[in-house]
């Protein structure tokens, strides 16, 4: 089940936004908890204080005390992985939305078209991120690795390593045989020796892919054009 905050000063603004909400989970088949806040501060306080977590937050900007840019500074080191919808009236927050790497920003004036859709492509893309695993089977142990937290996998000789949220795994498999075994359309290779999960590409840039956690990954050139349009197929189906 999703855990989605909703957090505006304004109790209408509230209602409203928790209200498409709603009705966005049910088109999308998805069960959540929605949480509402009237202040950024007890919203903080719920993540830092009390631990809470969230899959989802849509934040209003322009809000007393600390800010919607400020608050989502200060949440990410405890969600790093939380996805934010910013709602505001102000054009120019856009920009430094997408330094923080957030999922969508929505501008008031156009509420009631753009909400509905940048919640239920946060629904849908965090469907895409839960469920599957990649085990890793030796004699002496076993491990079982979330394709979320999979970032890319590199050869290394006759092994592969797989780069994750936590740290990195080998397995004594040769890099084709890990992609035959993901069977996954998120991961593509970028490399002769290297796979990425889409997932987690922020863009591409100069012949690279970038990473949200800022890893930056060259992408030779063979692959370049079949893997911007490989990127642009599975957001286009997806979201």
């Amino acid at each position: 089940m999703l855990r989605i905050a909703v957090c505006d000063d304004e109790e209408k603004a509230v209602s409203l936004h928790k209200k498409i909400t709603e009705e966005c989970l049910r088109r999308c088949g998805s069960m959540g908890e929605i949480f509402t806040y009237t202040t950024s501060e007890n919203l903080l306080y719920d993540i830092t204080e009390d631990h809470f977590f969230f899959d989802l937050i849509l934040l209003d900007i322009e809000m007393p005390g600390s800010t919607g840019m400020e608050l989502a500074k200060k949440i990410k080191p405890y969600l790093p992985n939380i996805k934010i919808i910013f709602i505001t009236s102000h054009v120019e927050y856009a920009i430094d939305a997408f330094e923080l790497s957030i999922f969508r920003y929505v501008p008031k004036n156009d509420l009631e078209r753009r909400l509905p859709a940048a919640v239920s492509d946060a629904v849908k893309l965090l469907g895409l991120e839960e469920g599957k695993t990649f085990t890793i089977q030796t004699n002496s142990r076993l491990e079982r690795i979330p394709y979320k937290e999979i970032h890319y996998i590199e050869r290394e000789g006759k092994n592969s390593r797989i780069i994750k949220k936590d740290g990195v795994s080998k397995v004594r498999k040769s890099l084709q045989q890990v992609y035959e075994e993901l069977g996954a359309e998120e991961f593509i290779y970028i490399d002769r020796g290297c796979i990425v999960n889409m997932i987690h590409i922020m863009q591409i840039k100069e012949g690279t892919a970038v990473l949200k956690d800022g890893t930056v990954l060259p992408i030779s050139r063979s692959h370049l054009q079949d893997v911007k349009a490989q990127i642009n197929r599975y957001w286009g189906m997806h979201i």
